[in-house]
């Protein structure tokens, strides 16, 4: 039979959190759940179970496909946990960037001066 891991050591193994004891603190205060139960940091996951990961804005919906203790590099995540978020999710956190810093295309450079005088009007007249 199939060992578990404790969800807290998986949580950092896949780099969804920095650090274990954020991941242990995430547990603790009800923000990761199997199904629609909160879970506590040395509750053992297996493969296939899906977990629910609230980070605000975004909640991350991954399935276990190999549960492992080590942490692996970035790239290798993809090994061990299939990330089935809806792209809904991530729209948000992109919405949330773009307003929050204002859009600029990417290679257009700095403002000018002028453009940066019209963006503080229109940053003024929007209330932001």
């Amino acid at each position: 039979m199939e060992e578990g891991v404790r969800i807290d050591k998986w949580l950092w193994a896949v780099r969804i959190y920095k650090t274990r004891s954020m991941a242990t603190q995430a547990c603790k205060s009800g923000k990761v759940r199997i199904g629609e139960a909160a879970v506590k940091p040395s509750r053992e996951i297996h493969a296939g179970d899906i977990i629910t990961v609230s980070i605000p804005p975004v909640t991350r919906t991954l399935r276990v496909i190999v549960p492992i203790v080590n942490r692996v590099a970035a790239r290798l995540v993809v090994d061990f946990a299939l990330d089935m978020t809806p792209p809904g999710e991530y729209e948000k956190l992109k919405q949330l960037h773009e307003g929050r810093f204002g859009f600029r295309p990417r290679g257009v450079g700095r403002p000018t001066k002028r453009e940066r005088r019209d963006i503080e009007i229109l940053k003024k007249y929007l209330g932001a």
